[in-house]
């Protein structure tokens, strides 16, 4: 595994806990960090043995506490165009890879913290997690998909008010809309997380692939076709050693051994 200068990486059995290390910043995105996590998801979705992994922030005040506003201060255009870019290739790739990507927010999650979080397939929260999108104080707004992600996560009228307001929201209001999965205290977050991670691992990767992949897909199709889609993926499935051996393991009532084939 490759090392990196902002981000500590670890591997708990199946699943990959990575640390954004930038605790005197807030663990604030830059180009560094971002690229960092953009070649670690990368490395990670070509691994055999990882089956899931978490994100969350170094120290105790924050997840990711926003973009590093001092490095974008100064930017034209063009330069904010492909740091956006940059932003969004990031957020694709967690969609990507096949294993479920868990945020464990345990302090500040705001701006590209927040976007960062909206991209992992569920949000976990400590009671200290505090979110928002307040770029229209500076004069921007989301470059790394939020207004997109934050529309599909709480429903259009929320994420006008978040996006338009900058309000910055705690813990129990993100799970009461919606924006987070489960709140637990901060002693308590990063090993929930990774229980649950571990959990998903235990099951039928290819299936897990399956699910992850039909829903992202499908929530940007009609009905009709994302139906189509699912029933097209439970099919293919029946071609797979895992589905036999899961079918077998529940018949002969033991645990099933999925090889992801």
């Amino acid at each position: 595994m490759s090392t990196y200068e902002t981000l500590l990486v670890e591997d708990r059995g199946p699943v990959r806990v990575i640390t954004i290390n930038r605790p005197k910043a807030l663990n604030a995105l830059n180009a560094q960090v971002v690229a960092e996590l953009t070649e670690v998801v990368e490395e990670t979705a070509i691994s055999d043995s990882v089956r899931g992994l978490v994100l969350t922030g170094g120290g105790e005040k924050a997840f990711v506490a926003g973009a590093d506003i001092k490095s974008m201060s100064d930017m034209n255009p063009g330069e904010a165009l492909a740091f956006a870019g940059q932003g969004h290739a990031l957020g694709e790739e967690l969609n990507a890879i096949g294993i479920p990507v868990i945020a464990a927010v345990n302090g500040f999650a705001l701006g590209g913290g927040c976007e960062l979080a909206l991209a992992c397939d569920f949000i976990y929260a400590s009671t200290t997690a505090r979110f928002g999108q307040p770029e229209v104080k500076l004069g921007v707004i989301p470059g790394f998909g939020g207004t997109q992600r934050m529309l599909r996560r709480v429903g259009m009228a929320r994420a006008l008010e978040l996006c338009m307001t900058g309000e910055m929201i705690d813990a129990a209001e993100a799970l009461r809309i919606g924006l987070v999965n489960k709140v637990v205290e901060n002693e308590q977050l990063l090993e929930t997380a990774v229980k649950t991670a571990t959990t998903i691992a235990s099951m039928g990767p290819l299936a897990i692939a399956k699910v992850k992949e039909v829903i992202h897909e499908g929530a940007n199709k009609s009905l009709d076709d994302a139906n189509l889609q699912e029933q097209t993926a439970f099919a293919s499935l029946f071609a797979s050693a895992d589905q036999k051996e899961g079918m077998a393991a529940f018949m002969a009532k033991r645990a099933a051994d999925f090889k992801g084939q």
